[in-house]
């Protein structure tokens, strides 16, 4: 932004006052408006800091960075809509039965797996790997001190492999299939590096609307690309495309968007702590590591209050998560509504999402992110209990229930994630966010074994989405007993005016 322009009044006017140690004293303000980088921790005191850690404090060096966090949220959600949310899974089903050639089965490491449960067994595999690899991406981000580098490794790993899915064709569901796991395992440790600035980037008073605008302009540029790989998916035929070919440029498009939009927050953020010496290989940083990772979860049981709010948010999310998933089912299986309907409404979803982050963010910054959270889950008990109602063939009512969850999807995920920013103790951001993104990436299962199980026993859509209401009802009275400001004192934090 150039230096004429207006300020923005809801931008942060004050350096962040987090510390990587709270018992160090503050830094000493120069005259100039610069901070003093803070001390290295004790683990690599003597290792020289470089450069890139001295880092200008000024309003207008903040707004920089976190513009350029932003985009990082813009790159990738393009990933999670055009790749996992729309196109991979049919098309990875079709490639599947084009291998089976009639039969009823295609071998997966020398087993026989039904083409139809072939893209699930896939996302079951990277879920679980997904569990191991992101608290070592934590674990190390912290030890090296190397964030920013590690994000971007991880990022460039996820897009490449996206990029490479134009060539999964004829049959070649196994390579389909890996380049899918490597991705996931690129994009979910590339994202746990990427939460771990939220608490670096911006004040406690202002997390909640940094965080928020994040998440909508993820949701914005995650539709924008959506909207034109839908369009030539649509239209392929008057473009002299095959419906193939149209689906491996939109799941290669993805790649190539989160590579390039990736380039922003590479060149604007900074790593804040002192390195891990130079000289330590590999396998000494894994160790290191793993060591460190193993003191943070000792560290967790000693901290019951960040704990409780890790399960409370493990429930209510999962509750979330599926009704996200399970909802174009419910609306093609009970409802019977058309593809066409079915798409437009995730379009819509996507960018009235963008809107309902930056008002909840807003209406956070006046009554507090908990008591927005506790109200938008108290919202999504109306949407699942309102779904029960809807009338089957009619579109109008669904695109409404539709609007209604992306008003408070956004939010809801926005702010729980600035929240627990809060109750993380300093120079251990990384490792806390891979807790964090394992409840939220790896527990998913519970919300989908309540729905089977309430479809397995009374072999009705409506009741099974009726039985997601207890995610909620728990999540919401869990999440109410968490005293968040004495969480908040115990990490060592200072407690922002509105919590």
């Amino acid at each position: 932004m150039p230096a004429a322009s207006p300020p923005d009044p809801f931008e942060p006017t004050a350096p962040n006052p987090r510390l990587p140690n709270p018992r160090l004293p503050a830094p000493r303000r120069r005259a100039s408006g610069r901070s003093r980088p803070p001390p290295p921790s004790p683990a690599n005191r003597g290792t020289p800091m470089t450069s890139d850690q001295v880092v200008e404090e000024s309003p207008h060096t903040r707004r920089r960075e976190q513009r350029g966090w932003y985009f990082y949220d813009w790159a990738t959600s393009a990933f999670n809509s055009t790749v996992l949310t729309v196109f991979l899974g049919p098309y990875l089903t079709t490639i599947a039965e084009t291998a089976a050639r009639g039969g009823p089965y295609v071998e997966v490491l020398w087993f026989d797996v039904r083409p139809s449960a072939y893209y699930s067994l896939v996302v079951g595999v990277a879920a679980v790997l997904q569990i191991v690899v992101m608290p070592l991406a934590g674990a190390l981000a912290d030890h090296t001190g190397r964030k920013k580098e590690l994000m971007g490794l991880f990022a460039y790993i996820g897009a490449g492999a996206t990029i490479c899915l134009w060539f999964v064709s004829d049959g070649g569901y196994l390579l389909g299939g890996a380049l899918f796991v490597v991705a996931n395992l690129g994009y979910a440790a590339a994202l746990v590096i990427y939460n771990s600035f939220l608490p670096e980037i911006s004040s406690a008073d202002d997390r909640d609307r940094v965080s928020a605008r994040g998440w909508g302009f993820g949701y914005l540029g995650g539709g924008l690309l959506l909207a034109l790989n839908l369009a030539l998916f649509l239209g392929h035929e008057t473009l002299g495309v095959s419906e193939g070919d149209a689906v491996r440029i939109c799941l290669s498009s993805a790649g190539l968007w989160w590579a390039g939009f990736t380039i922003i927050p590479m060149l604007r953020l900074r790593n804040r702590r002192a390195l891990a010496p130079g000289a330590e290989r590999a396998g000494q940083a894994v160790t290191g590591s793993l060591r460190q990772l193993a003191h943070t979860i000792a560290d967790l049981r000693r901290r019951p209050l960040t704990l409780a709010f890790l399960v409370a948010y493990l429930i209510y999310n999962d509750g979330v998560q599926t009704v996200i998933s399970f909802s174009a089912t419910y609306a093609d299986q009970e409802l019977g509504l058309s593809q066409t309907t079915r798409i437009a409404a995730i379009l819509m979803v996507q960018f009235v999402a963008f809107g309902g982050a930056l008002l909840l963010g807003r209406i956070a910054a006046v009554y507090g992110a908990k008591r927005v959270v506790m109200t938008a889950l108290v919202a999504w008990m109306a949407v699942v209990g309102v779904a029960y109602f809807l009338p089957r063939g009619s579109a109008l009512p669904f695109f409404a229930l539709a609007f209604a969850i992306a008003i408070v999807m956004g939010g809801t995920q926005a702010l729980s994630r600035s929240l627990f920013s809060h109750v993380i103790p300093a120079g251990k951001e990384a490792e806390y966010y891979s807790l964090y993104e394992i409840s939220d990436k790896g527990s998913t299962f519970l919300g989908s074994f309540t729905l089977a199980l309430a479809l397995q026993l009374t072999d009705s859509y409506r009741l099974g989405i009726l039985s997601l209401l207890a995610f909620f009802l728990l999540g919401l009275v869990m999440l109410a007993a968490v005293n968040l400001p004495k969480a908040i004192r115990a990490a060592g934090n200072p407690v922002p005016e509105r919590i």
